[in-house]
């Protein structure tokens, strides 16, 4: 579906078949001059037919149609290749950009998952379950990194690229001040909450990506917010009652972490196999593998942010890393 939200921008949907996010949000700002494209859906025969119908009934020229990356995740820039032309240019953050850059057999998450999942607890799960890898983009030879604070000029907008890390390494917000639209990527989404994850092993991990993420969502709420268009779902109106809701739904899950941790030390994966997940499935044992990587990746996050805050202790034993209350 391809509907006109503002002057000059379209939300078009690109379908994400079996996937409880149900659709990409991708966005087109027509300029007089330059186009640019915001994020493309999977690499999947079923996102490059929508993509190609958009391209189609918009009249979308490629060669004059740069392409926005807000983070690697496989459906946000699973089409970069297919989309990009030797006139066009690719924009996203520096990990996105090496990332796309790289065969995915060789770089990305193929760097760190298997020992992720070791030390999470959880079973030997092959990568080819998580559909960010099976439906990555094929290698993008040319790829522009951006900074936070650059701005791209795209007809009447003018558009701040505002690193927000946390939901990915270098996640990015284009910010329109005059107009006061956010494109949030995954950053904010309404009704659903991003999934937080590691991006390093757990007893190696050295960054703090919850906490980069809760520090994210105060920089954006400093903002003049008037509207705020997703990656996923509906356009969001008030954003500034969303970011409040997201930190809450946040600090309640650390608060169910720490008491789930007074039962004793735990893995990452018990301790995401005693948390609520808002799913149809209710057993843990019956929740497919990549669910079980998803929410595993979550409990991480939040146990990793209360370590950072010497709120639990943890210990490698036999490859898998258990927590613990201080």
């Amino acid at each position: 579906m391809i509907e006109q939200v503002l002057p000059g921008v379209y939300k078009i949907e690109i379908p994400l078949p079996q996937n409880p996010l149900k659709a990409t949000n991708s966005y087109y700002i027509k300029g007089k001059d330059r186009n640019l494209l915001i994020d493309t859906g999977f690499n999947r025969p079923e996102c490059k037919l929508a993509m190609n119908q958009a391209i189609q009934e918009l009249q979308i020229d490629l060669s004059a149609t740069d392409i926005f990356i807000t983070h690697i995740h496989g459906d946000h820039s699973g089409l970069a290749s297919y989309l990009k032309r030797p006139e066009n240019r690719v924009y996203t953050g520096e990990f996105c950009a090496n990332s796309l850059r790289t065969d995915k057999s060789k770089g990305g998450i193929q760097g760190f998952y298997a020992e992720l999942i070791r030390q999470s607890g959880l079973p030997a799960f092959s990568l080819e379950i998580h559909p960010g890898y099976k439906y990555a983009s094929e290698p993008v030879e040319e790829v522009i990194s951006i900074k936070d604070g650059e701005v791209l000029s795209i007809g009447q907008y003018s558009l701040e690229c505002l690193e927000t890390s946390g939901h990915a390494p270098d996640h990015f917000c284009l910010y329109a001040q005059e107009q006061g639209i956010l494109f949030s990527g995954d950053h904010i989404l309404g009704k659903i909450t991003p999934n937080n994850t590691l991006w390093e092993p757990p007893w190696t991990v050295k960054r703090d990506y919850l906490g980069e993420y809760l520090a994210s969502l105060d920089k954006i709420a400093s903002l003049k917010l008037k509207v705020i268009l997703p990656g996923h779902r509906h356009i969001l109106e008030n954003g500034y009652q969303r970011i409040v809701e997201l930190k809450d739904h946040h600090q309640r899950r650390l608060e169910a972490i720490l008491k789930i941790l007074k039962q004793g030390s735990k893995s990452g994966a018990q301790v995401a196999s005693q948390m609520r997940w808002d799913l149809s499935i209710t057993s843990w044992e019956d929740f497919p593998p990549a669910q079980k990587v998803f929410a595993t990746g979550e409990a991480l996050a939040h146990l990793t942010h209360l370590y950072f805050q010497k709120r639990v202790s943890k210990e490698l034993i036999d490859g898998v890393v258990y927590y613990s209350l201080i």
